[in-house]
């Protein structure tokens, strides 16, 4: 026998990002540059998201191919977490603490077609770049386009190409959103591979009050890495909820990270064993 009520939506990224902005367009996003802050609305990033979307298919990035992500916790990296899924294609955040050897192969095993790069670390991708057998484009994030070894593309240049009216596909909730690959200590790294529901439903955990208990009035400093492990799922839950983000960008020591945390005054602090420097 089937149930007589009616299915409200898919449990997707997209239903995530959805509520976010619109409900929360006024929540904040704000992202660390050691010496100050940059500050975006939700209602303005999720403009940039569809741009970003956009861009990508306009790149050739087809429903199920995977797209890499080489950052830090930071206001670009987030706007990924949320176009690339609700695009269809698959998130692959590449631990950027691996050996290169281990980087080289999680990218061609995932066969990543586009990589999202921070110009920060473009010199830990410069050894292994021949040998990525898949990647078509990089784009990078910041300064250093023009200095990267080969045909590059700005972040910003594509996303101004592009207007905020992409329209996000219909997608099964069962579809893979995201993937991240093990640290490889038996082996080679194995790659995770996590589906709209399993996301949709782990943030549906963390915001509940046996959970982390997070709302809009909170202040969300993202420390876990969202290059690993979704960022424990923070960005996904926090932006679901309207809490303002606080990502730290690449300055995970003691005494930048206690700077930010005496100027923001965030009210949870996630964080993972490997996390702080």
């Amino acid at each position: 026998m089937l149930s007589t009520m009616q299915d409200s939506y898919p449990l997707s990224v997209q239903a995530l990002f959805e509520q976010g902005a619109r409900l929360f367009a006024d929540s904040e996003v704000v992202t660390f540059t050691g010496a100050g802050t940059r500050r975006i609305r939700f209602g303005k990033l999720a403009q940039r998201v569809r741009c970003l979307a956009a861009a990508l298919k306009r790149l050739g990035v087809q429903p199920g191919d995977r797209v890499a992500t080489f950052c830090w916790n930071t206001q670009e990296h987030l706007e990924a977490y949320f176009a690339i899924p609700c695009m269809g294609a698959v998130l692959h955040t590449v631990n950027i603490r691996l050996f290169p050897d281990q980087i080289a192969y999680v990218i061609n095993h995932a066969e990543d077609r586009v990589i999202l790069l921070d110009a920060s670390l473009i010199p830990s991708l410069l050894p292994i770049l021949s040998r990525l057998e898949t990647v078509r484009h990089f784009v990078i994030i910041g300064d250093g386009a023009a200095e990267f070894p080969g045909a590059a593309l700005g972040y910003e240049d594509i996303l101004a190409a592009e207007k905020p009216e992409f329209v996000m596909p219909a997608l099964n909730e069962r579809s893979a959103a995201a993937m991240c690959y093990t640290s490889g200590t038996t082996g080679n790294p194995k790659g995770v591979v996590y589906s709209h529901r399993s996301i949709y439903l782990h943030s549906m955990a963390a915001v509940s009050a046996t959970g982390f208990a997070i709302t809009q009035r909170d202040r969300v400093l993202v420390a876990p890495s969202m290059f690993h492990a979704n960022g424990w799922g923070m960005p996904h839950a926090g932006w679901w909820v309207g809490a303002d983000l606080i990502l730290p960008g690449r300055f995970l020591q003691a005494e930048p990270l206690g700077r930010l945390i005496a100027a923001e005054r965030p009210t949870f602090f996630g964080r993972g064993a490997d996390d702080l420097e």
